[in-house]
């Protein structure tokens, strides 16, 4: 733990038009560094937590630090103004009636640091944006405004962006069009994120670890890797089974297009989008893209075959279906099998065995 930690110890509660009342109940220790995704079911407290940080919940309690600065002290909270805060809802919220150049100068004015022409540039360049200047909200694509939304956040020079689903209002192709955007954001700005998602796409893409909200509650939070990497992983239950590993490409077949990348003592073969050798990719393995026999398979159309030893197994999404946990090298694998063969292979903990994964089902 550092003194520009994220330090939370909030409480905040609020009766629902159900007559069901809601409560928070938050205490952890967040990086103040890269991109943390808070995730959990609708009504779990994503954006409520956000809320609370930001400061715009007024009945919230406890303390909440962030870079050396207390936010909230007891009953005592700084404005949000103060907080030097960047909020990026789900809709844009632009003004209809300036053009994207108007919107940006909004933002800039408000910055509690003097901007530059430089930083200016940047945020445009970065986000795709210096030919739309002249253009009114309404001439944009969603995309587009979501984009000038964030750059907007960026201008008033945050030292913490708050993200809440600012992809949720887009359609699937927006949504691609904008996630090479956002991957860059925290690097190229220096900035923590925190991103508020149901997308496990969106996790892999642009998060460095998450916290999981149940009920109000952090369930369970870490890297993606850890997890991802257990049988009852809060990240699997919630988005599906599969394993989140960290990649190097070390090798590309150009006549194949195909790629050669090093994971934590294992390696696979990925198809190549456009990869460049060195770069380091966040790869999701299904665990229904993951087969298992007693010998290395020959004549087969999958590529990655590696030895493995089985961890433990347990209750599948289904009760013809178990999900085994495998050791490859370092990495932790997810393997879902029928129970018929959980029984013809023997699989039992320290089995070794052979894990056979497609290319192809590997998602960055």
């Amino acid at each position: 733990m550092t003194v520009t930690d994220l330090l939370l110890d909030i409480r905040f509660s609020i009766s629902q038009p159900s007559n069901a009342a809601f409560a928070l109940a938050v205490k952890c220790s967040l990086p103040a560094k890269g991109v943390t995704a808070i995730i959990g079911h609708s009504g779990s407290g994503k954006t409520s937590l956000l809320r609370c940080i930001a400061g715009l919940e007024t009945k919230v309690t406890g303390s909440i630090q962030f870079a050396g600065q207390a936010w909230l002290n007891g009953t005592h909270s700084v404005p949000t103004h103060k907080r030097n805060i960047g909020y990026v809802f789900q809709e844009p919220s632009l003004f209809e009636h300036l053009t994207v150049k108007g919107n940006l100068e909004y933002g800039r004015k408000r910055s509690l640091l003097k901007s530059t022409s430089g930083q200016f540039s940047k945020v445009l360049s970065v986000l795709g944006i210096e030919h739309k200047l002249q253009q009114l909200p309404s001439e944009l694509s969603g995309g587009e405004r979501q984009r000038v939304a964030i750059a907007r956040a960026l201008l008033t020079q945050p030292q913490l962006l708050l993200m809440d689903e600012p992809l949720s209002s887009l359609d699937g192709p927006r949504k691609q069009e904008i996630l090479p955007y956002l991957e860059s954001l925290a690097s190229e700005f220096s900035i923590p994120i925190l991103y508020v998602t149901h997308s496990v796409d969106e996790v892999v893409s642009l998060a460095d670890r998450a916290i999981v909200l149940e009920q109000g509650e952090i369930t369970a939070q870490g890297s993606l890797s850890e997890l991802s990497s257990t049988l009852d992983s809060k990240l699997v239950s919630t988005h599906g089974m599969g394993s989140i590993l960290t990649a190097k490409v070390i090798e590309k077949q150009t006549n194949y297009h195909l790629v050669k990348v090093q994971c934590n003592g294992c390696f696979l073969w990925i198809t190549d989008l456009g990869y460049e050798l060195g770069q380091f990719l966040t790869l999701r393995v299904l665990a229904s893209d993951v087969s298992l026999s007693d010998v290395k398979p020959q004549g087969s159309s999958m590529l990655n075959h590696m030895p493995v030893e089985v961890i433990d197994f347990g209750s599948g999404s289904h009760p013809a279906l178990r999900l085994v946990r495998v050791k490859a090298g370092d990495e932790t694998l997810l393997v879902s099998v029928t129970l018929r063969s959980l029984h013809e292979l023997n699989i039992q903990p320290r089995r070794s065995l052979w894990a056979s994964v497609k290319s192809v089902a590997i998602v960055n």
